[in-house]
């Protein structure tokens, strides 16, 4: 048997180098006691061995904080999980194995006990004679935390000078960050910064949510002893039947004239049953509220035109007017895409025209709402709308009118110049012909707008080519 006696403090890594050495002679883990269990140790820990150690940066990751746990048998367990990983890498991540299971839960109670440690501690202020302000605090973990919680508080209140005394020892900190034994605890002062704790929580405090279970599960009573704002807690729940009734008879008790208009879309629940006709997609798409840009919105903008039409012409989003009118191109963009197809042969009644993200995405700025290109996962949240309208109109031929088209039908987000002109291949199996989207055209100087706005025309003449052939 193989005694390995770790320090108070520093005791992972004296563990770490310990296991390195042991695993490294393949010592078997039943053959080493960790700590203070070693009453039957008798040898010392051997010499570097023959055998490679290897450890991934999750494992030590887990076992950093597995040692600021309180089983005295962490040390052993953790060796054990070394020399398993020599043999079999992947267990750690297997969630069904019982020591991973086991090394996950110690991990996750250590986390939410330093999580508590930070939110708990209260900071008394002492006397100092020195520039740097100088502050103390008393503080009971479940495990011995002190030095993995105590860097938290560096960062935070490097400019003064503190110490937070646990049963495990003193975290002190003068500029730099040292530990100490325990000793008894301290008398601390009452701080004049306790009665702000005790305002900001009697502030937050709300009467009509109190839920009192998850409010000891969130602020365990072992802490309150040491957390000024307590105080408060009997004498609020005691005052919070009044206060609720207080807020109904203040409360509004009917709704403003356009709140049904704006929750129309909420109260009918989505249906995704497939559809049986264009129309009845239609229909599902005006209560459509697969991501978050249905709450903004004023409605959905559904395709329009000829449903049995062999050109589909696809562009971004709709804009400020479409999103008003809840009609696609009807913009100044709009103007323009008809223009040019008019000049290019093509009619846009013969066509049918949509978007690929269906509700208007903007940021408000005044009075105006500036439009925003839609994000990835909006894209591919409206893919559902779309392959709808693919699938029942079939066009022959599509028009992709900037990036966002082209992705949302190719599934390549490559960039668009060298792809403008070019014919590729839809992710259902069509080809698409990829230009510019209008808006851009409009943005542009007069110089490289003319040139972009002759491409534009010269990409919708073949596809007019391309529908004749």
């Amino acid at each position: 048997m193989i005694r390995v006696d770790l320090p108070r403090f520093g005791r992972f890594q004296a563990w770490r180098d310990a296991a390195r050495q042991l695993a490294g002679n393949r010592v078997a883990p039943d053959q080493v006691a960790w700590g203070d269990a070693g009453l039957f140790g008798t040898g010392p820990v051997p010499p570097p061995g023959p055998h490679p150690v290897t450890a991934s940066k999750e494992f030590l990751a887990l076992a950093r904080t597995v040692a600021s746990h309180s089983d005295p048998e962490r040390w052993a367990l953790l060796y054990a999980a070394l020399i398993r990983l020599q043999q079999d890498r992947g267990f750690i991540a297997n969630p069904a194995d019982p020591l991973a299971d086991r090394l996950a839960r110690m991990a996750k109670s250590v986390r939410r006990d330093i999580h508590k440690m930070h939110a708990f501690v209260r900071f008394h202020e002492l006397p100092s004679e020195g520039p740097r302000r100088s502050f103390a605090a008393w503080f009971e973990p479940e495990h011995p935390i002190l030095e993995a919680g105590t860097p938290f508080f560096a960062r935070r209140f490097g400019d003064m000078d503190w110490l937070i005394a646990t049963p495990e020892g003193i975290a002190r900190f003068d500029g730099r960050l040292s530990f100490e034994p325990p000793a008894p605890r301290p008398n601390l002062p009452t701080d004049a910064s306790h009665d702000l704790w005790r305002i900001y929580f009697a502030n937050i405090f709300n009467p009509a949510r109190i839920k009192t279970q998850a409010m000891r599960s969130e602020m365990p009573v072992k802490y309150w002893k040491n957390l000024p704002e307590t105080g408060l807690i009997a004498q609020m729940l005691a005052d919070a039947p009044r206060r609720v009734q207080a807020m109904r008879d203040a409360g509004a008790t009917d709704a403003p004239a356009f709140a049904a208009r704006v929750t129309a879309r909420i109260r009918h629940a989505p249906d995704d049953r497939p559809p049986d006709s264009l129309d009845a997609a239609r229909q599902q798409a005006s209560r459509c509220t697969r991501c978050a840009l249905c709450h903004a919105a004023t409605q959905t903008v559904w395709g329009e035109g000829d449903p049995d039409a062999p050109l589909m012409i696809l562009g971004e989003a709709p804009g400020d007017h479409e999103d008003l009118q809840g009609r696609p191109f009807v913009g100044p963009a709009g103007q323009l895409l008809r223009q040019t197809m008019a000049g290019a042969g093509l009619d846009p009644a013969r066509a049918w025209l949509t978007n690929a993200v269906k509700h208007f995405k903007f940021t408000p700025r005044g009075k105006r709402r500036i439009h925003q290109n839609p994000a990835t996962g909006e894209i591919r949240h409206c893919t559902w709308w779309l392959d709808l309208e693919r699938r029942f109109v079939q066009p022959r031929l599509t028009v992709a009118l900037g990036a966002t088209a082209a992705f949302a039908l190719t599934g390549d987000r490559a960039p668009l110049t060298p792809r403008r002109g070019t014919v590729e291949t839809t992710l259902d199996g069509g080809p698409v012909l990829i230009t510019w989207h209008p808006s851009l055209i409009l943005r542009l100087d007069p110089g490289p707008a003319a040139r972009a706005r002759a491409q534009f025309a010269a990409d919708l003449t073949q596809a007019a080519r391309m529908m004749a052939a």
